[in-house]
């Protein structure tokens, strides 16, 4: 596997995920899996990892121009690692294409709705 062409994916998930603003995982995860034959527990796994120096990168810039609520961000961080927490110990227990096919699904679902979504209007 080749340092450049795992950067490169980076790079893009990076792009990706900063432009529309969503988790690289949507992203990095089929790359992983599709490009470099990793297993869905294991793109899963790294994307994890990934997503840490990612949004501390976004986070400084949305700060800067005070586009973060943080009281909000603490609640929803506490269900997060509440659901991580049991969401990890569960995923073991699925097989590599189930997972991969509730991924999918997630991914679509949520594609689906933003495209259909309407305007708020101001």
């Amino acid at each position: 596997m080749s340092i450049i062409i795992v950067f490169a994916m980076g790079l893009a998930a990076g792009v990706i995920s900063g432009l529309l603003g969503v988790g690289g995982g949507a992203v990095l995860v089929p790359m992983l899996v599709f490009f470099l034959g990793l297993t869905q527990h294991m793109a899963q796994g790294i994307s994890l990892v990934y997503i840490i120096p990612t949004a501390v990168a976004g986070l400084i810039q949305l700060h800067k121009k005070q586009l973060v609520d943080y009281r909000m961000a603490m609640y929803l961080a506490g269900g997060s690692v509440a659901g991580a927490l049991i969401s990890a110990n569960l995923v073991q227990y699925i097989s590599g294409s189930d997972l991969k096919r509730i991924f999918g699904l997630f991914v679509i679902f949520t594609g689906t709705k933003m495209i259909m979504a309407k305007e708020k209007k101001k």
